[in-house]
């Protein structure tokens, strides 16, 4: 596996307080292959983002993480924090959350961007060494952008981070929520730096993550350009499929309605940003296609109507998979819901199935061996009737002529 650094590391925070629920995120991306979750860690509990990159190698890149996270754990401040990555070399660390404001140190050309709450004046200010911060309570953000070696648009970085940190100072200023502008500022690098491929985000103060939505299907492979088509919807119904199978449909199938194309940046923004009612459901144990989507579905009609009970949860998903909505994977106990109310949060954890089966066996008065036996020797019955049948001239033959 190549290693890979995040070129692109955005973390935008517009409100301190954390009463918003998009009022802090993060991200990264990256012209580069391999950019898994690794390069934006994030702590649902903490409230805190480490986003990481340079021109260092992997195990330098991981040892800094590893320390970073422990001293945030510890209620270090971030340009404490930050300033770990000059112990190694190369490295880069974009540490920061709501409450604890936002810094980079190391290897790094960035922008910190504030906006003053009474007069709205924006300053972008250029570092590229030591460590810039982002002072706790104070809105604003920090954007670090280069170019990979082999982008067709290299040389451009300079340009778009002083662009982009000054559209971003903007939209803070005429109360854009942060998943929104994290969004927008991923796509305006993405199209104009070329430094594109997922890589997501993480939304510090809900604690919702993009996962692997625009991260690599394989290894040494690119994610999902962030300024491309990523699905298609109907507002009308809410039907949605992701490219490239979307290219086939240009109405919706169930109601007939206009389909609206998603680009990857926006999904990022669709996916991060949440209403105070929002359940943020996460899904391990199963990669089966739309098992994740509807499992969400279910899982929020059921906190609607019974709340955060991982019992009703459970029974919930177990109908689904009764009723055919959910497949490929067995039923679940209440011991499988991880239920955080707090920051609204639900993990789901599956036991595929094994083989092709679909569907769990029936909760039958007898066991279900017995049914397998049967059912072989009704096949050895059936072989037996077709043999017959084939060459009951010849076996006739035979009996008379004996």
């Amino acid at each position: 596996m190549s290693s890979v650094a995040a070129t692109c590391n955005i973390i935008v925070i517009t409100d301190p307080t954390g009463e918003d629920p998009n009022g802090a995120a993060a991200g990264s991306m990256s012209f580069a292959e391999n950019m898994f979750q690794s390069t934006f860690l994030m702590s649902k509990n903490n409230n805190f983002a480490v986003l990481s990159g340079g021109t260092g190698t992997s195990d330098t890149r991981l040892d800094s993480i590893v320390q970073a996270v422990a001293y945030l754990e510890n209620n270090a401040s971030a340009a404490s924090v930050a300033s770990i990555a000059s112990q190694y070399k190369g490295a880069r660390l974009v540490v920061g959350g709501p409450y604890i404001g936002a810094a980079i140190g190391g290897s790094f050309n960035a922008y910190v961007i504030t906006v003053d709450d009474v007069s709205n004046e924006i300053k972008v200010t250029p570092y590229t060494s030591g460590v810039a911060t982002l002072q706790p309570g104070q809105k604003g953000a920090i954007i670090h952008l280069r170019n990979t070696q082999g982008n067709p648009m290299y040389g451009t970085a300079d340009s778009v981070r002083k662009e982009t940190a000054m559209n971003i100072g903007k939209m803070i200023r005429d109360g854009y929520p942060a998943t929104t502008i994290l969004s927008e500022a991923m796509g305006e690098v993405a199209r104009d730096s070329g430094e594109k491929y997922g890589g997501g985000g993480v939304n510090l103060i809900s604690g919702v993550s993009t996962g692997d939505m625009f991260t690599p299907r394989d290894m040494n492979t690119t994610g999902s350009p962030m300024d491309e088509e990523y699905s298609k919807t109907c507002d009308d119904c809410g039907w949605a499929l992701g490219f490239p199978s979307a290219e086939a449909y240009d109405r919706c199938p169930v109601c007939g309605g206009t389909l609206r194309t998603v680009y990857a940046y926006e999904a990022l923004g669709n996916a991060l940003t949440v209403s105070p009612n929002a359940v943020s459901v996460s899904v391990y144990g199963s990669d089966k296609p739309g098992l994740a989507a509807t499992t969400k579905e279910i899982v929020e009609a059921s906190v609607a109507k019974y709340g955060y009970d991982a019992s009703a949860i459970a029974g919930s998903i177990n109908r689904g998979i009764n009723n055919g909505l959910l497949m490929g994977v067995d039923h679940v106990e209440p011991k499988d819901i991880n239920v955080k109310q707090g920051s609204k949060a639900v993990g789901v954890y599956y036991n595929a199935l094994p083989g092709d089966r679909s569907s769990p066996s029936w909760d039958l008065p007898i066991d279900g061996n017995i049914l397998n036996v049967l059912g072989s020797i009704q096949t050895v019955v059936g072989i037996i009737l077709i043999l017959l049948v084939v060459f009951r001239s010849r076996l006739l033959k035979s009996f008379q002529e004996r």
